[in-house]
């Protein structure tokens, strides 16, 4: 990280390194590949166990509404964005979202390859295969929308973050939270329901359906604002670590902190 990235915290006390030794790498922190991790996690759990069962709810005054079972904890990826670039920086959600791209598309690529092995002979496997095929087997299509979707969504969402934060000096954690959120989740439900199912259903209700899914999904951020200071807070006297952005390289092609 540049010394204009730095958060402010207290200086480390070892003074310039001696000529010839080698620079001080980056700082290790004790929760974030915990927090990494569990971004991982949420993310392929999303995709690929609720993505694929439609759900109904009945709501005042709408009455039933449909909706994807994965946006009940997806949104729970933009919580760990907003926290991971609250408290570590841009660069440490940026790391973080090519985890969980990478994660996506080896579990992508690992579907297409078991789904198109033989199967055994005996009813069982047929009925196993059969069940596979109706959980894992997504059109390539719509695969590549997820995932395109995703890393332009939370992408957007950090760079908001950390943008605010530095314009807002810190302050008004929720309006920096939820409005990087709307902004992350504009991007990724435009992409994904266009990508995916422009010219298969009528535009009209592509554009109802992923206007619904947008505010199901920033309406969690607004739910969850208070659980949001909570980590934020315990994370920052933890890891003695505030971090502003400032001096970032913000180019989303890069893993390296």
């Amino acid at each position: 990280m540049s010394a204009a990235g730095t958060s402010g915290s207290a200086a480390s006390g070892l003074g310039a390194s001696a000529p010839g030794a080698s620079a001080p790498g980056p700082r290790r922190y004790r929760y974030y590949d915990l927090l990494l991790a569990a971004f991982v996690v949420v993310l392929l759990c999303s995709n690929l166990i609720g993505a694929g069962k439609a759900a109904v709810i009945t709501l005042p005054v709408l009455g039933e509404v449909s909706y994807g079972a994965g946006i009940l904890f997806f949104p729970i990826s933009y919580l760990f964005g907003d926290i991971l670039t609250e408290v570590y920086g841009y660069a440490h959600d940026r790391r973080a979202v090519w985890a969980g791209f990478a994660a996506l598309l080896f579990a992508a690529l690992m579907s297409l390859v078991v789904l198109s092995l033989t199967p055994a002979p005996g009813d069982y496997m047929d009925n196993y295969q059969r069940g596979l095929e109706t959980v894992f087997g997504n059109t390539w299509r719509i695969v590549l929308a997820s995932i395109i979707a995703f890393w332009v969504g939370s992408m957007a969402n950090a760079y908001v973050m950390a943008k605010m934060k530095i314009m807002t000096g810190g302050r008004h954690l929720w309006m920096r939270t939820i409005g990087s959120t709307a902004v992350g989740e504009a991007f990724d439900s435009t992409l994904f329901y266009m990508m995916a199912f422009y010219a298969i259903w009528p535009t009209e209700q592509v554009i109802a359906v992923a206007i619904a899914q947008y505010f199901l999904k920033t309406g969690w951020e607004v739910i969850m604002t208070p659980v949001t200071y909570r980590i934020v807070g315990w994370l920052k006297r933890k890891e003695g670590e505030d971090y502003y952005d400032l001096g970032t390289d913000f180019t989303p092609f890069r893993v390296r902190v």
